[in-house]
């Protein structure tokens, strides 16, 4: 709201705000909070519905809209399983890559820490299918 100026005698109306004024942290965070409680619904509905579209485009269903067509991009990732990994290189291997990090894992062997060979036999492939939105007009 703005500052009455009293050389001119006039009262402002208190319905107009001042759209210089800057928001006040507290409004500047209860919309922060908003937006963010907000993103996190729609993404959690976004996964529901992601998931639904995916099993009925892996059964050989087909969709699009005005402007997309759903279509599943398949991606493939390297990991070690951790069970395998220990037994093939014990326990302070294991250990030196936690999780089996691929790249530390890679790195290791590389280093002539672990057998490459071995390494190699031990890989297992993941797929991972995305969903992917294209636009009809493009490719």
């Amino acid at each position: 709201m703005s500052t009455p100026d009293l050389s001119t005698g006039a009262v402002p109306d208190p319905s107009v705000s001042d759209e210089t004024a800057a928001p006040s942290l507290h409004e500047l965070f209860d919309r922060y909070a908003t937006l963010r409680d907000t993103i996190q619904g729609l993404e959690a509905e976004r996964e529901e519905l992601g998931t639904v579209i995916k099993a009925a485009l892996m059964a050989g269903e087909q969709v699009e809209t005005d402007i997309y067509r759903a279509v599943l991009k398949r991606s493939k990732r390297l990991e070690y399983p951790v069970a395998r990994f220990r037994e093939v290189f014990g326990d302070a291997a294991t250990l030196e890559v936690a999780n089996v990090d691929k790249k530390k894992a890679e790195a290791l062997a590389k280093a002539g820490d672990l057998d490459q060979e071995a390494l190699h036999e031990l890989a297992e492939v993941k797929e991972v299918v995305s969903l992917v939105l294209l636009p009809k007009g493009g490719a």
